[in-house]
């Protein structure tokens, strides 16, 4: 067990003693409960407005719609540029935006269309904030408290999911919907401050910033060649298809199946709440006595048993005991998948990968939410909450071999030990395509192994910047064996120089240890001549 695994103190609030992040949790939790707020006040404002169930359907959309638009490009922007500018640049977007729909609502000349518009821009803020704001954790709270800080984050997102709803329905019903939208506005506020009195400590690379269609190819080449990062986005895929039907089905079932009224309905989300805060509570301790597989794995267990109540048995008091353990059961498994995600990834690339996890999680949470609605509708809630129980159960068995890292045992820090080419010239930074290859000689009793070594080692290649790999043997020195690979360019090898990790550096030691010619193996670097 590593030492990001244990606590000190044995609880995860402890992290709430550190200034920056303390101000920071309660800013976000301020947001959080206004952005709820305002989500019940646009679904109010727009069954106001029109009576038609497209319209109506539309505005979830609208709420959607942007994370799958501009998640990874919000990741890219997030890798190049200063996260902390780019938080404060997109929390002030949605504190224009949020503030015009609020003037718009209370001067009565909002329409259906404008609020589908408004709701949309408001959302692209959202979504271009997400990437950057999972990514600057790490820099906030250090990698040791790194679980904490996720966990934390997850406990204040489901308090103002479970008050934030009802905060709302108040203050609509006693001033009308443009004051939550002028709430949310302010909301974003406590942000901003915090953001702008923080002094990030920002490295710059001294290399040209990446072109932003380049660097989302070179992070979802990441994604491609990342099995620790595959791994989690696997996991989470399996289970988030399937946990998404408690949230698709639970209005239902509270309102017409036991026939409760909007009170027991945020009775239930208010139990759920409390459980994922319990859950964070003991989760360090939880992680003392369990791997982060095996906990997983119980935690899948028992928000089954929270779909299988929820389906079969409806008895009051049976579903608020399920509702806790699901809500300990939501905690584990979202903050294993989270914090998972943020160390699967190096500094230079965690935005897009966080933005990568971003569109896994909303897909599946969106994709499966429709499906197990048609199938309520079509079939009954016990059956698809029984079917979604089920796959939860054989999604966790099938993906087992996926195994999930967070503790910290893998070296993601940079290792800056690849030496300088010398150069005869210097290659403008455009130019290219780049080929870089190194040369071994390999004993004849070491040629399997050396090619196991070798290829496992092209996965590091590819995912730090290149988008050709190969290895050759000289058909007239069989000892002489070749590697090459091939960069866009000189900058983005020059790139390669600063991305490489210590993790990455194990993989090549390995290979360099079959070599056994004079000195290190050979490297040399070729510049593609354009035909002028």
């Amino acid at each position: 067990m590593s030492t990001a695994d244990r606590s000190p103190e044995g609880s995860t609030f402890r992290l709430l003693k550190q200034p920056v992040f303390r101000a920071l949790w309660i800013a976000s939790l301020a947001s959080n409960v206004g952005t709820w707020m305002h989500e019940v006040g646009a679904g109010w404002l727009m069954t106001s407005l029109t009576t038609s169930p497209t319209l109506v359907g539309l505005l979830e959309t609208a709420l959607t719609l942007p994370i799958f638009l501009f998640s990874l490009p919000a990741g890219a922007l997030a890798d190049i540029l200063d996260r902390r500018r780019i938080l404060i640049a997109t929390q002030s977007w949605m504190i224009a935006v949020a503030a015009l729909m609020a003037i718009t609502a209370l001067t009565g000349t909002m329409t259906p269309a404008m609020l589908l518009v408004l709701t949309f821009v408001l959302n692209i803020g959202a979504a271009m904030n997400g990437p950057a704001w999972q990514a600057i954790l790490q820099e906030i709270v250090g990698r040791t408290e790194l679980s904490s800080a996720v966990a934390l984050g997850s406990v204040g997102f489901n308090i103002a999911r479970a008050f934030g709803p009802a905060l709302g329905g108040f203050v609509i019903a006693a001033s009308g919907p443009w004051a939550v939208f002028a709430l949310n506005s302010l909301s974003f506020i406590g942000v901003v401050i915090v953001l702008y009195r923080w002094r990030r400590e920002h490295h710059e690379s001294i290399l040209p910033a990446e072109r932003m269609l380049g660097a989302m190819r070179a992070g979802l080449r990441y994604v491609r060649y990342a099995p620790m990062l595959q791994a989690v986005l696997i996991r989470t895929a399996a289970f988030i298809f399937f946990g998404s039907a408690m949230w698709a089905t639970l209005p239902y079932i509270v309102r017409h199946e036991m026939g409760l009224s909007p009170v027991d309905f945020g009775v239930f989300i208010g139990v759920f709440g409390v459980g994922a805060v319990t859950g964070a509570g003991v989760m360090a301790k939880l992680r003392t006595w369990f791997s982060v597989d095996t906990l997983v794995r119980l935690a899948t267990v028992l928000f089954a048993f929270l779909l299988v109540t929820l389906g079969l048995m409806q008895k009051y008091p049976a579903v608020c005991a399920a509702m806790f353990a699901g809500g300990i059961a939501w905690m584990i498994l979202m903050s294993s998948f989270n914090l998972g995600a943020q160390i699967a990834a190096p500094p230079w690339v965690r935005a897009r990968a966080m933005a990568v996890y971003i569109l896994v999680f909303f897909g599946g949470f969106a994709g499966g939410s429709a499906i197990w609605g048609v199938l309520a509708a079509q079939a009954g809630t016990s059956t698809a909450l029984t079917i979604a129980a089920a796959g939860a159960i054989l999604g966790m068995v099938s993906t087992m071999k996926f195994r999930l890292v967070i503790d910290g045992s893998v070296d993601l820090s940079p290792s800056m030990h690849w030496v300088e080419p010398a150069l005869a010239f210097e290659p403008h930074p455009e130019q290219g395509p780049v080929m870089v290859t190194v040369e071994y000689r390999i004993d004849e009793e070491n040629a399997m192994e050396f090619s196991n070594a070798v290829h496992a080692l092209s996965r590091v290649r590819k995912r730090d910047g290149a988008i050709q790999w190969g290895i050759f043997r000289d058909v007239a020195d069989p000892k002489r064996y070749v590697e090459h690979f091939v960069v866009e360019s000189w900058v983005e090898h020059m790139r390669q120089h600063e991305r490489v990790t210590v993790a990455d550096k194990a993989f090549e030691e390995r290979v360099h240890a079959f070599h056994r010619g004079p000195g290190t193996p050979k490297v040399e670097h070729f510049v593609y001549l354009d035909n002028q």
